[in-house]
This record gives structure tokens, C-alpha cells and sequence, in this order.
């Protein structure tokens, strides 16, 4: 169905009574019609309006019908708009062949027929009409394709997002599974053992001077699965907003001695002592239990990956700022690997064969120092060893975990 449009209509002749004329013939409701006196006043019309007709006297003194017809047809805003052509001249004239060669749908001959006239307008109008409806249509379907087009492809990133997510979820359940089971089944066999020697009254193993070792086996596997399920705890907090930051007051220099001490033991078992570097105080305002994680953290995963080679802590004040810098020489990690690292459940290949692990920690990590409102940067190429510095404010900033 055609929509409502208005049908502009051009009629240029050099006498005014035809002008009037013929504007009484094919004006009508939605049809304004301009007059043009000359083929230059029509031109002007043409540049400002777009007519759905233009009807042209042949003979107009300057330039006369057929080279305006010809001049439209020579302009894209003109050139699709039907020309009639009228004239009073004889049809010994041969005007209507000439004219139909400038481009005319359709030449009349004065005195001209009203009913003639008004239904060829009339015609024309709902041509206009028409082709208006058809383009408005056109534009309407375009702009519904691109709309499809741009749900699709939202769908379709939806689409891989959940695939994701639902890959990251097996793969989860999968590690949890190996991690937990690792520190179970050496527990379990433990206790079979041990109930083997018990049935048989086998005491020796249960001698004074070989309880301490079998009570520090026991405990570091349980200390595993503690530490997973932490984990696992922390992240979930994290997700839902819950995690826990209680700053006070805190000496970052004497929290990370403490913190390689505590681990001096490990280091000692794979390499040289860890090198520690600190001035006689930092202090600041943090939450001293998750600093302390994250350092823990750091060291842990230097002292795993750094192939049995130098460790070097340092902590230092720079200006309004601490920094907490963990070294090793372990054999490196990829720049493209830099931001990975730091996702959910993300290891380099590597570290993925070199010790198990859920692929939490570094992203604890991070998720903890921007809750003071600091940073973790990392500096580290393949062979060069890894670098991981925590900036923090000296005043916990705690934005939303």
C-alpha cells in the first residue's frame, strides 16, 4: 500500500495563462504543483525539491523543453523523474519523436484534454507513490537485516562464551578431582599401611624417633587439600562480591620476612635459601592475612617452576607506594602467556607439566591486590626467568572485591 507522501509536481511554460492553466488541471490534495516561467527558474526548483513529475513547454525562449529535459537526465537527482512533454506546434513537427528521445514518457498536444491530462498525472502520482512505499519498505527490511545480523552474531558470542564456560567447568571439576585425589589416595595408603603393621603388631614404624616424619607427610597432605579448598572458597567469594579485606596496620617488610622464613624449609629442599632484601620498615594499612597469601603464593611458584636456581624477594617503598618483587630463573614465561596466566584455571604449558595445580592462584592474587587498589606486574620472556611485583597503596583503597 502506498504511504502517505506528498507528490510535488513541476510545470514550466513561458506564458503565465498556461501556467495557470494547467495548474488547475492536475493540482489536487497531497500535489502542491511549482510553476518555472523559464528552464533556469525550473532548474532552481529542481536543485531545492524532489518532484514526482515535471511537465515541460516545448518552445520556451533560452533554453527551450527538450535541452532541460536533456539537462535532467544528466543530473543523478534529476534524472529519474518522468517528464511529459506539451506543445502547441503542428504535429508536422515531428516534436513527440524528438521528445520521446530526450527522455519523455509521454508528449502532448495543444489545447490539451482535461480528463486527459488530470488521469496521466494521476498515474504518475501513484507511480511516485509507489516507488516511495517500495523504497521505505527497502530501507525498513535493511535496517531488520542488520538488526538480525548483529543478534545473530550476538547469539553466536553468547553461544561461544557458554561453551566456554560450560569447557571451563568440566575442566575444573576434572582438576579438582586430581588434586584432591592425590592427597587422599597417599593418606589412604598411609593408613592401610599402617593398619597392615597394627594387625600384625608390627610396632617399629610407630617408634618415637619415625612419628615426626609420618606426622609431617600427614600434615602436608592435608595441608593440600586445605589449600585447595581455599582456593575454591576464595574464588567463589570473589565471583559473588564476598571477598573479605580488613585492613590495619602492617610492616610489609617484617609480613615478608615472616613469609620467607616460613618457607624457608621448601627452598632448601629444591635450591639455594631464598635471597631477601628489605629495609627496616614499610609501613602501611592492608589486610595482612591476604597479603600474606599472595606473597605466599609468589614464592611458592617461584620456588616450583624456578628450576632449582635463585629466588630473590624484595620489598621497598617508592614514594606513596609499596612494592613486593619475586624473582627466579626458572626457564621463563611467553609474552602472549602475561595476561593468561592471570585468569581462571589458566597455566602455560610448562607449568602445567611441571607441577600440578589448579590455575587459581595467580588470579587470587591479583583479584586481592586490586582489592587494595593496587597492581601485579610481570616481566618475563622465555629463558630469562619471572619477575611478579605487587604495587600497593600505602592506605588500602578496599574498592569493591
Amino acid at each position: 500500500m502506498p504511504i502517505d507522501v506528498e507528490s510535488k509536481l513541476l510545470i514550466v511554460d513561458d506564458l503565465p495563462e498556461n501556467l495557470l492553466a494547467l495548474e488547475a488541471l492536475i493540482r489536487g490534495p497531497g500535489r502542491p504543483v511549482y510553476q518555472a516561467s523559464s528552464a533556469e527558474q525550473a532548474l532552481a526548483l529542481l536543485l531545492e525539491h524532489e518532484f514526482a513529475l515535471a511537465i515541460l513547454d516545448v518552445q520556451m525562449p533560452g533554453m527551450n523543453g527538450f535541452e532541460l529535459a536533456e539537462m535532467m537526465r544528466g543530473t543523478e537527482r534529476t534524472r529519474h523523474i518522468p517528464i511529459i512533454f506539451v506543445s502547441a506546434a503542428g504535429r508536422e513537427m515531428n516534436y513527440a519523436f524528438k521528445g520521446y528521445e530526450s527522455g519523455a514518457v509521454d508528449f502532448l498536444q495543444k489545447p490539451l484534454d482535461a480528463q486527459t491530462v488530470s488521469s496521466k498525472v494521476s498515474v504518475f502520482v501513484d507511480l511516485y507513490r509507489h516507488r516511495k512505499a517500495l523504497k521505505h519498505e527497502i530501507d525498513a527490511l535493511a535496517v531488520s537485516h542488520r538488526r538480525q545480523e548483529a543478534l545473530v552474531q550476538q547469539l553466536q558470542c553468547t553461544q561461544r562464551e557458554l561453551e566456554r564456560a560450560v569447557r571451563m567447568r568440566d575442566d575444573f571439576m576434572s582438576m579438582v578431582s586430581h588434586e584432591l585425589r592425590t592427597p587422599l589416595n597417599t593418606l589412604y595408603l598411609e593408613t592401610q599401611v599402617r593398619k597392615l603393621h597394627l594387625s600384625k603388631n608390627n610396632m617399629a614404624p610407630f617408634a618415637p624417633d619415625r612419628l615426626p616424619a609420618m606426622i609431617e607427610r600427614d600434615q602436608r597432605q592435608i595441608q593440600n587439600m586445605v589449600r585447595l579448598i581455599d582456593d575454591m572458597l576464595d574464588v567463589t567469594r570473589m565471583r559473588s562480591g564476598a571477598l573479605s579485606i580488613q585492613p590495619r596496620p602492617v610492616d610489609l617488610a617484617q609480613l615478608a620476612r615472616g613469609v620467607v622464613e616460613s618457607l624457608a624449609q621448601q627452598a632448601e629442599a629444591v635450591g639455594p635459601p631464598i635471597r631477601f632484601e628489605a629495609p627496616a620498615g614499610v609501613p602501611g594499612v592492608w589486610d595482612e592475612f591476604r597479603i600474606e597469601q599472595v606473597l605466599t603464593n609468589l614464592i611458592t611458584n617461584a620456588l616450583r617452576y624456578g628450576a632449582g636456581k635463585q629466588v630473590e624477594v624484595s620489598v621497598r617503598q617508592e614514594g606513596g607506594r609499596a612494592r613486593m618483587s619475586v624473582s627466579d630463573q626458572g626457564p621463563g614465561i611467553a609474552a602472549e602467556d602475561h595476561a593468561r596466566i592471570f585468569e581462571q584455571f589458566e597455566r602455560t604449558d610448562d607449568s602445567r607439566r611441571q607441577a600440578p595445580g589448579l590455575g587459581l592462584g595467580l588470579y587470587i592474587a591479583r583479584q586481592i591486590v586490586r582489592s587494595h587498589g593496587g597492581e601485579i606486574d610481570l616481566a618475563s620472556a622465555p629463558g630469562q626467568g619471572a619477575a611478579f611485583s605487587v604495587i600497593l597503596p600505602l592506605s588500602a583503597e578496599t574498592p569493591a572485591a
